[in-house]
């Protein structure tokens, strides 16, 4: 990166990598304060959404730091787009972080139609939106990530056997909370910050139906749900149908069982606010000394 960009993130290098699949990413891995002067191997911590997400995630490292916390440390890995898919990031993220078969629900075209009539949007950049959403493959990213990126860093940096963790937010969130769903094996801890499950029909809840009785694992990984208040309240639609999709999601975890592994907070944010504070919720709930 330019002298500028490594002002405004420290100890951050980037790099670029084609998957498999053809397409091609962005990641930033920052590194933590003290790093170059440790032998100590640190885990990774992916956070999605790179174009939006690494310049309020990733200086948030330095609360390793803080002696008013007890932050384990960590390297972070921001994952985004490049080139001309790095200004249709907002679009693009449907293919990547969308489950396969993921149903476009009612709220999610009345969003959509609201947003054309006031000229947010073009009937152009909707039809390109809902195009991305009806080719979801978060199956194939998440490939890419445990299979792919995790390995190549792996071999790059000084990275821990174990320890790894997930996060992301909206549609990086409901692609956090599919990625706990599918048990990977890869993530001790997923961070799921106001998951998009926009629909009662979502493939969330099917994987929810298949997922096996707790074994009493104590290393099973975790799960941290955040929602706004905003959210749950608000005077929007759309959201306070999200909501009710994820609480219920979070009530069938607990019926199942589940609920020494899954825990929740609620945020006193809106959607655009909460990304910050639902990571930072995450990093001081499951990743601590």
């Amino acid at each position: 990166m330019s002298e500028m960009w490594h002002g405004c993130l420290p100890d951050t290098e980037y790099l670029e990598i084609t998957a498999r699949s053809g397409h091609r990413y962005g990641v930033w891995v920052t590194t933590p304060p003290g790093y170059t002067e440790s032998t100590d191997p640190l885990p990774l911590i992916y956070v999605l959404d790179g174009n939006w997400t690494v310049g309020l995630t990733a200086p948030l490292i330095v609360s390793q730091a803080d002696p008013y916390l007890t932050i384990a440390p960590y390297i972070q890995v921001t994952i985004g787009y490049t080139g001309e898919e790095a200004a249709a990031w907002a679009q693009i993220r449907n293919r990547d972080l969308v489950p396969p078969g993921e149903p476009i629900g009612d709220d999610t075209l009345a969003t959509l139609a609201a947003a054309r009539e006031s000229g947010t949007m073009t009937q152009e950049q909707i039809d390109a939106y809902l195009a991305e959403l009806k080719e979801a493959h978060a199956d194939v990213f998440l490939d890419f990530l445990t299979d792919e990126l995790h390995p190549h860093l792996r071999s790059k940096l000084r990275v821990s056997e174990s320890g790894h963790g997930l996060f992301g937010y909206s549609y990086g969130g409901l692609f956090a909370l599919y990625s706990w769903l599918r048990e990977t094996g890869v993530f001790a801890s997923v961070g799921a910050g106001s998951p998009g499950v926009a629909s009662k029909d979502s493939q969330i809840f099917t994987l929810l139906d298949a997922l096996p009785e707790p074994d009493g694992d104590a290393a099973a990984p975790r799960l941290h749900i955040t929602l706004n208040e905003a959210e749950v309240l608000g005077d929007i639609p759309f959201y306070r149908g999200m909501a009710r999709h994820v609480l219920t999601a979070v009530e069938q975890l607990h019926t199942r069982g589940r609920s020494e592994q899954v825990t929740h907070v609620l945020l006193r944010e809106t959607h655009v606010t909460g990304l910050q504070a639902s990571f930072l919720s995450y990093l001081k709930t499951c990743h601590l000394r």
